[in-house]
């Protein structure tokens, strides 16, 4: 029975018969019996547990590897998920960096353009006489005064066609430096005909560089000038727009400063031009031109001095000259009231005796002097009228002959009444008074004109 109980394992077997041998008869067959069971339960509580045990790794491991599983899933949908966002990032830093591209040659473009400018001025008209045929020859010079600059008021006397036209390439530094270059054509003609390609030609008036706020010049009087060279005419003076004349008209090729501030309540301009004069037979003679422009306040103080040394080849022609302009710029109408006015005496001695186109005349003699005075200004009448009254007078003697004399004086208002914001209507009156003798022949007499213009205009203060 004890030997039947043990099969499994021949240890089991071996064991139990160890404890019968180890026993007496009866007593020890049944303590072996009980040791044997004892054992044989111990080693199949221990088989029970293992498998248990190993089923639990098994269970565990399988949950590891799920987990390890999903965990590689997981760091690969990171992953993928940075590397979206990196492209992300990366495409929205080339977007980012095309933005500033485009932005910065938007910028380019458009501080291009601003550089340039340009400007212009242009007109033409006709008249016709009483048997209806064309005027031609007429405008504000159109009197025997009008060789030595006698003016009449221009409205509708103007029977040319004049356009010119500006252009301008502006240039800054970082440093705040600038420079711009300069170029102007012009070309006029007297034809009404739509092709005049015979009758004139392009004229090139300016072609000079001009540049200002150079470091070079800081704490100086230069600091805010502005140095310029080329062909050109002085941008200092000014016009009398009524009567189509300058004060001074200062031309030619040359260079110049402009603005130097010599205290703080005076500042100068220097120039010196050279220039052929108009003379049609002293085209190839040459005069040069060094000028002081200076402004005190209000105050403008202009002196001028001319050689032109073969000028006397033809006999007592001036070589030299002198000349000088004294002006007020108002900021009232004559002290009276609001708007401006400027008011000028000029005084000019052998080349300068030509007072308003300094140096471009040639046949003046020695002791040729002239005087002249000119004023305008402009302010309010009524709401919608202004008042534009204008003056020019001129004493000279000696000047082309001994003991000639020639005097003339100019008087014109315009008056300008506002019917609505695109349209006006003006009225000019103009009268000259002339005393000329030039040893060889005398006249003496008056002109008047009267001029009523419809005119259709932009809303420039809209």
């Amino acid at each position: 029975m004890i030997h039947d109980h043990t099969t499994k394992t021949g240890a089991r077997r071996a064991l139990g018969q160890a404890g019968c041998s180890a026993s007496s008869a009866n007593h020890g067959q049944v303590k072996g019996s009980a040791v044997a069971l004892a054992l044989m339960l111990a080693f199949g509580s221990s088989a029970v547990q293992a498998q248990g045990d190993t089923r639990q790794v098994e269970a565990l491991e399988a949950r590891i590897a799920k987990l390890e599983e999903q965990l590689r899933a997981v760091t690969a949908m990171a992953q993928r998920a940075g590397e979206v966002a990196q492209k992300a990032d990366s495409t929205a830093s080339e977007a980012k960096v095309a933005s500033q591209a485009q932005a910065a040659l938007t910028e380019a473009a458009a501080e291009t353009a601003s550089s340039f400018e340009f400007h212009g001025y242009a007109r033409s008209g006709t008249v016709s006489g009483g048997d209806m045929t064309t005027v031609k020859g007429a405008g504000p010079y159109i009197t025997p005064a009008g060789n030595l600059g006698g003016a009449v008021g221009r409205l509708g006397l103007e029977t040319d066609t004049y356009v010119e036209a500006k252009m301008i390439k502006n240039f800054r530094s970082d440093d705040g430096s600038w420079a711009s270059f300069n170029f102007m054509v012009a070309d006029g003609v007297n034809s009404n005909n739509d092709w005049t390609g015979g009758d004139n030609g392009i004229n090139v008036r300016w072609a000079f560089v001009e540049m200002g706020n150079l470091p070079t010049f800081k704490g100086t009087a230069l600091e805010n000038a502005s140095i310029w060279a080329g062909k050109r005419f002085d941008k200092k003076n000014f016009d009398i727009h009524f009567f189509d004349t300058d004060f001074i008209f200062l031309s030619g090729t040359g260079a110049g400063v402009y603005d130097v501030q010599v205290t703080p309540d005076w500042k100068s301009s220097f120039s010196v031009y050279g220039r052929d004069f108009i003379n049609e037979d002293d085209e190839s003679i040459k005069s040069y031109i060094a000028t002081t422009n200076n402004y005190f306040g209000n105050w403008q103080v202009m002196l001028n001095g001319m050689r032109s040394k073969q000028n006397d080849a033809g006999g007592e022609r001036a070589t030299t000259g002198y000349h000088g302009l004294v002006a007020y710029h108002a900021p009232s109408f004559f002290g009276l009231t609001e708007g401006f006015s400027k008011t000028g005496v000029l005084y000019g001695q052998g080349l300068g005796a030509e007072v308003k186109r300094l140096g471009a005349v040639g046949n003046l003699l020695d002791d040729a002097r002239t005087v002249r005075l000119m004023s305008f200004g402009v302010t309010d009448l009524a709401p919608d009228w202004k008042i534009s009254p204008a003056f020019i007078g001129e004493v000279s003697k000696d000047r082309f002959n001994k003991g000639d004399e020639y005097k003339w004086a100019s008087a014109n208002v315009r008056l300008t009444n506002a019917i609505n914001k695109n349209f006006a209507m003006q009225y000019e009156g103009s009268y000259q008074y002339m005393d000329l003798d030039s040893t060889f022949s005398t006249g003496k007499g008056s002109f008047y004109k009267l001029t009523v213009a419809p005119t259709f205009k932009l809303d420039t203060d809209a």
